[in-house]
């Protein structure tokens, strides 16, 4: 598909398998540390592209409000987000008396770890994914719900009322807009008749499905964009956070390195949703192509699969954070309507549509 690519994930892993294996006899530790070093590097990754997403949203914010945003520290400001992140380092971690402090220091670290695990079958480029998983759409979908017991558990154990308040503000957000978020997923999976992702990805070798499976298609993509930005707590529907009401909300008794991997795990959905869209309505890694136009196809296929894919996924990312610069933050009550009584019922006719479209095959 593309020269400039070849190596793929599974060569790599199987090199460092049989590196490993020559030097430690026992299979079980050779496993977990294959593991562990998939982990580190996964994590290592993350917390570079979380450093440029802090970057990348101030800048977004200074272009919204036509301003400079961070331009002291560093060239055009780029070292201000290193600089937050040793004053959160060096920052004293509180825990309220009165708290439960197991669940407490737990929370943030379910968080995390549920963000990380949705990364597993996320393809960056052709054959370079850790886990290609055949329910990966499921998976996904199931595991990004995990994340919503560790806020439920941060605003419980921190025994603070505005914790509390915040939590499960975001606990009847997360469940109300999953729904909608599942029922435009579904309608790729219609279309491309798979659940996993490669196979999802390969569905669009001959055009992308945002614009072959025409106008409904295109609102399952609204709705997945509106939805997912409020299933992670992102402005305009930041309502777990409202600082007007609720100080910070869930993580109000939270500091240091605890609040720290807080917005570490925002940064690292708010990518994760994004990928997503890009992968499941914009091909992923998979270049522009137009049905039979061999020369077009052919002159598409220089450009690496991981440009493909990171630039599609950043275009999205760009987007939702203009949605917090630019819609006023919803009330509680707004923000359930728009769910039950607009988006849910919406892509529920839409599924519909697009099951007809699917077996009539009325798509490109």
């Amino acid at each position: 598909m593309n020269q400039f690519l070849t190596i793929s994930f599974s060569s790599i892993a199987a090199a460092i398998h049989n590196w490993l294996a020559l030097s430690i006899p026992n299979e079980t530790l050779v496993k977990v540390i294959d593991l562990t070093i998939t982990g580190v590097l996964l994590l290592g990754f993350l917390v570079v592209l979380c450093f440029f997403l802090g970057y990348m949203e101030r800048k977004v914010a200074g272009f919204m409000q036509a301003r400079y945003g961070p331009n002291r520290v560093g060239p055009y400001g780029s070292l201000q987000i290193v600089a937050d992140t040793v004053k959160l380092l060096f920052k004293e971690g509180l825990t309220p008396k009165a708290s439960d402090k197991f669940l407490f220091h737990l929370a943030p670290v379910i968080i995390v770890v549920a963000s990380l695990l949705v990364m597993a079958p996320i393809a960056f480029a052709s054959n370079f994914q850790i886990w290609d998983i055949s329910i990966g759409v499921l998976y996904m979908s199931s595991v990004s719900s995990i994340a919503v017991i560790g806020i439920l558990m941060a605003g419980y154990s921190s025994y603070n009322k505005y914790s509390l308040l915040g939590a499960m503000r975001s606990g009847a957000q997360i469940v109300s807009y999953e729904l909608s978020v599942g029922l435009s997923l579904i309608a790729i999976v219609i279309l491309s008749g798979s659940l996993q992702l490669s196979h999802i990805v390969e569905s669009q070798r001959d055009g992308w499905w945002i614009y072959r499976g025409h106008i409904p298609i295109i609102i399952s993509f609204v709705i997945f964009l509106i939805a997912s930005t409020a299933e992670i707590n992102r402005a305009p529907f930041d309502l777990a956070e409202a600082e007007q009401e609720l100080t910070a909300g869930f993580h109000t008794e939270y500091s240091g390195m605890k609040f720290a991997m807080f917005l570490l795990a925002e940064y690292i959905n708010l990518f994760v949703v994004s990928a997503i869209a890009a992968t499941i309505f914009f091909g992923g890694w998979m270049p522009f192509h137009l049905g039979h136009w061999e020369a077009f196809n052919h002159i598409m296929n220089f450009i690496p699969g991981f440009i493909w894919f990171f630039g599609k996924t950043f275009f999205i990312i760009f987007i939702i954070m203009q949605f917090r610069w630019t819609f006023p933050r919803l009330r509680v009550d707004q923000l359930l309507t728009l769910e039950w009584k607009y988006l849910l019922p919406i892509s529920m006719v839409n599924t519909i549509l697009v099951t007809v479209m699917a077996i009539m095959g009325w798509h490109f």
